[in-house]
């Protein structure tokens, strides 16, 4: 359903605000605001409403509220004095006043359509890791060769329906042919597993990477998958072109110094086992908050579905608290291939300091701090092209050292 008034239209299904025949970017909370204001047109929507349903219950100020009010305004032309659509009833809330006409669905525009191809031709394969654990894997896309490590949370079927990781791995494809895998415990693997150390993690890569033929390739491992892509760029420099380590660490949460760390760990673990997959529960919140706090509903949402498809709640928690135990800080000095170091400013699941603790340690590594609070990088933030950019520029500029 598309949403009209004015000289406006609003499509939620694609995320796009369309004013005098044109797009508009908007930031996504203003998105979602205009969008819940227009679905309750001439309906009172209280402060505490548009807080549950904006920031997910999170504490935020009023000036924030104001801001996000006043950006929604300025996108469709209106603003505080005039309130042509937006009416403010002062002490309680906010009501969109404009005549809205609703119709129905268009076409997507065919660029949609090719963003399924190679979710379309992914054909899902399975290898055996040393234990004899079943591992599924997947390749898709042409070019250089690009294998990205396993991490927490991943569904090689799912992703492509996954509003945060479909353009992520649409884009990689764009420029590399790229092997992935669900890891041990996760995804279609198996998730009856005993064995959940970073040796075995390594070998579940080695696995994929002699299951797929591949002789040398980049390597990319975000989160904990930095720590595995370490470790097996250590053991195979022959294999590893290039190292694109990405909101990574060299020491899990519960391995740091850092009591509060250490602590916040402990608590994550509980969460879990209480809240796992269940939407609007306080994981969820709590989740949402730390990977992706700029992450609209619909995002937030997929991570709830995410979880549900990907492992049970006792898996989650071994697999959470074997990679806060991971220490690879001393092998960072044994990485022999060019390496980029990727890290968002504010993330809230592994401090920067993380980061740049990673490209110290190792020889000759680049570092790049993405301007984000995002743990995975969405779409719709400026930090995106910041991303794509630097690493693929950084693999097609940067010579091999072989």
């Amino acid at each position: 359903m598309r949403y009209r008034f004015g000289n406006c239209e609003l499509a939620p299904s694609s995320h796009e605000l369309i004013v005098d025949g044109k797009p508009r970017p908007v930031e996504p909370q203003v998105f979602d605001l205009l969008h819940l204001l227009i679905k309750k047109s001439e309906q009172l929507v209280t402060y505490d409403e548009l807080i549950a349903e904006i920031w997910n219950g999170r504490i935020v100020s009023d000036s924030a509220i104001s801001a996000r009010l006043s950006a929604a305004r300025a996108a469709i032309g209106d603003d505080g004095a005039r309130q042509e659509f937006i009416k403010t009833v002062a002490r309680r809330g906010v009501r969109f006043v404009g005549n809205v006409e609703t119709v129905g669905e268009v076409l997507k525009p065919d660029h949609s359509r090719s963003e399924k191809t190679e979710a379309d031709h992914q054909r899902v394969k399975f290898c055996n890791s040393r234990d004899g654990t079943r591992i599924a894997y997947a390749t898709t896309g042409s070019g250089q060769a690009l294998v990205k490590a396993g991490h927490w949370l991943t569904h090689l079927d799912y992703d492509w329906r996954s509003p945060i990781w479909r353009p992520f791995l649409n884009e990689l494809n764009r420029h590399m042919r790229v092997t992935r895998y669900d890891q041990r415990g996760n995804g279609l693997s198996d998730w009856n597993v005993e064995d959940f150390s970073l040796e075995s993690f390594v070998e579940d890569l080695e696995a994929v990477v002699d299951a797929a033929g591949l002789e040398r390739f980049a390597l990319y491992g975000t989160s904990q998958g930095a720590a595995i892509a370490i470790a097996y760029a250590c053991r195979h420099p022959d294999r590893v072109s290039h190292l694109i380590l990405h909101g990574g660490y060299q020491k899990g949460r519960l391995v740091r110094t850092s009591a509060s760390e250490r602590a916040e760990g402990e608590a994550i673990l509980t969460l879990i086992r209480y809240g796992w997959g269940r939407p609007g529960s306080p994981f969820i919140k709590a989740f949402s908050s730390m990977f992706i706090p700029d992450g609209t509903r619909q995002e937030i949402d997929s991570l709830a579905e995410l979880q549900k498809l990907t492992t049970s709640p006792e898996n989650a928690a071994r697999l959470r608290e074997a990679v806060d135990r991971f220490d690879v800080s001393g092998l960072l000095r044994q990485v022999a291939c060019p390496t980029l170091v990727l890290h968002s400013r504010d993330d809230g699941v592994h401090p920067m300091d993380q980061g740049r603790k990673l490209a110290a340690g190792i020889s000759g590594a680049e570092f790049v701090m993405l301007e984000s609070a995002n743990h995975v990088i969405l779409q719709h933030e400026p930090a995106w092209s910041v991303l794509f950019n630097t690493m693929m520029r950084f693999v097609g500029s940067t010579k091999d050292r072989t």
